[in-house]
């Protein structure tokens, strides 16, 4: 049960930072120019895989992006049915574990005390736009959690749709239980 549960933290938090795993390329937040001039993005059918050293998971998952305000990540394993759900503004984060009804809500200071490298909102929206230096189709990326444990994110981008509508509607969370974003591991 541990290790899903850091399945569900690593997909979460491995979705909201990136580092090139090829060539050790530090990632800066790239300029906006003419061409990324995009207001909302969506992309539908992500194919998320993590892997440590005693296992691998993957999912299915829908991202969407109002630029510079709101990103809903929506992981749903099977049958289109969303387990996780990860909301994330310029100020922070929300997790929601559908399957456990709880969630937990941390600034990215407090996400940064664990997770190396670190990660930021123009990181965050960066990846979920497929707007990575590292290309837009495939993204691969090694995380370390509190020193210890090594985690591998891969990332497989279907084509993006930017500036087509996104429902952007943030879970009511009166129905879960709060938890402390640590005690999810």
């Amino acid at each position: 049960m541990r290790v899903k549960n850091l399945f569900i933290v690593v997909l979460c938090l491995g979705l909201m930072g990136c580092a090139a795993k090829k060539g050790a390329v530090s990632h800066q937040p790239s300029e906006v120019s003419q061409e990324k001039a995009w207001h909302t993005c969506l992309m539908q059918g992500v194919q998320i895989g993590v892997s440590t050293d005693d296992e691998k998971l993957s999912s299915g998952a829908t991202m969407q992006v109002v630029r510079d305000s709101m990103l809903i990540i929506s992981v749903m394993p099977m049958l289109n049915i969303e387990m996780l759900r990860v909301e994330a503004t310029p100020d922070g984060v929300v997790v929601i574990d559908k399957l456990h009804g709880r969630y937990a809500k941390a600034d990215y200071a407090t996400i940064n005390r664990k997770l190396v490298p670190t990660i930021s909102w123009q990181v965050l929206q960066e990846m979920c736009s497929a707007e990575l230096p590292t290309g837009s189709e495939r993204a691969r990326m090694r995380y370390t959690y509190d020193g210890r444990k090594t985690i591998d994110l891969t990332i497989v981008y279907p084509e993006r749709q930017t500036d087509v509508p996104v429902r952007m509607n943030a879970l009511r969370l009166d129905k879960y239980k709060e938890m402390n974003i640590v005690n999810l591991l």
